[in-house]
């Protein structure tokens, strides 16, 4: 069955590359024009990116109760590349980033209750950000169709977040429902496997922990992971004014948000060919010229996807280094 979803995974990766094949040529042709751009601007979106990180690695060690940044750092970006590299996408680095935590003596409820808020926290964030392209709708600018389906499908998702976890929050005994109807659904489906018959009592203790695991410090979460979005959405933006051109931030701000939800569609690792296609596409939508767009989209994928996959090779390297000291000591 693990092979034949692991076959099955990369057939789909096959073929989605070979859907946005044609971008990824477009994209990469662009790329003896990076020595052309704005020096001063590539430095702010490599800054803008590192800072991203950093905030994201700020929320790991709130949710799993730890001080280990080094630890916390070289296991979230060795998860991150392998997500990157193998069909899953953020699903294959959360279980490698368990397994890594877990392997260094972190509590495994803790590890799985934060893991699961720092997610949780992280798109809920991203699906209210076009809230903030709102004025520039409602105010009259010409907004294309497109554009504006993103911002209703991510408000849209952002109050289907909200309310699950207004349920979350709620009690015990709403948890135990959505896990009972989530455990018969389950049993209904696969029967051939063996039936889940702790869903519920699962759900509850993870809730437990959960809000255990975050407490009083849920606001600072939660303005971290505001934090790290921001700063990836500047990222994007230092891109466009190092290629020269310009644009209505809140219209960019719905390509950027268009792009995001494309990268969490497990069908090529790490969104690879559709994100780079979604993002010059919406950008060209926003108002940016389409050759602007490929060398801006090429720019701001080299920092927030290439050199951070180049990074998690060195951080796990430097992770079993020292997972092997500690085992000699």
């Amino acid at each position: 069955m693990k092979v034949g979803k692991r076959v099955l995974g990369l057939v789909a990766a096959g073929v989605g590359l070979y859907i946005v094949w044609p971008s990824l040529v477009e994209i990469f042709s662009a790329w003896p024009e990076l020595i052309t751009l704005d020096p001063w601007w590539l430095l702010g979106m490599f800054v803008c990116e590192a800072l991203s990180f950093a905030l994201l690695w700020l929320m790991l060690e709130l949710a799993l109760h730890t001080t280990r940044t080094s630890l916390v750092a070289t296991t979230q970006l060795s998860s991150n590349a392998f997500g990157r590299v193998m069909p899953g996408g953020g699903a294959a680095a959360t279980a490698l980033q368990y397994k890594l935590l877990v392997q260094e003596g972190l509590d495994r409820g803790t590890v799985a209750a934060g893991l699961a808020a720092t997610q949780l926290i992280s798109t809920a964030v991203l699906a209210a950000m076009p809230l903030f392209s709102l004025p520039a709708i409602l105010g009259g600018a010409t907004v294309n169709r497109e554009l504006v389906l993103t911002a209703i499908v991510g408000i849209a998702a952002f109050a289907l977040i909200l309310a699950g976890t207004a349920i979350l929050f709620a009690s015990d005994r709403a948890v135990a429902a959505v896990g009972r109807a989530a455990q018969w659904l389950r049993n209904r489906i696969l029967r051939r496997r063996e039936p889940l018959r702790v869903l519920p009592e699962r759900l509850v203790a993870q809730r437990k922990t959960m809000i255990e695991t975050l407490g009083h410090r849920w606001g600072l979460a939660l303005t971290a992971a505001a934090g790290r979005s921001l700063l990836d959405f500047l990222a994007l933006l230092c891109a466009l004014s190092a290629v020269g051109t310009t644009a209505r931030p809140g219209l960019v701000l719905l390509a950027y948000v268009a792009a995001s939800l494309l990268g969490m569609i497990p069908i090529t690792p790490g969104g690879l060919g559709f994100v780079e296609a979604g993002l010059s596409s919406t950008l060209v939508l926003a108002g940016v010229g389409a050759a602007d767009a490929v060398l801006a989209t090429l720019a701001y994928r080299l920092a927030s996807y290439w050199l951070p996959l180049v990074a998690g090779a060195f951080a796990y390297g430097g992770y079993r280094a020292s997972f092997r000291t500690r085992l000699a000591q």
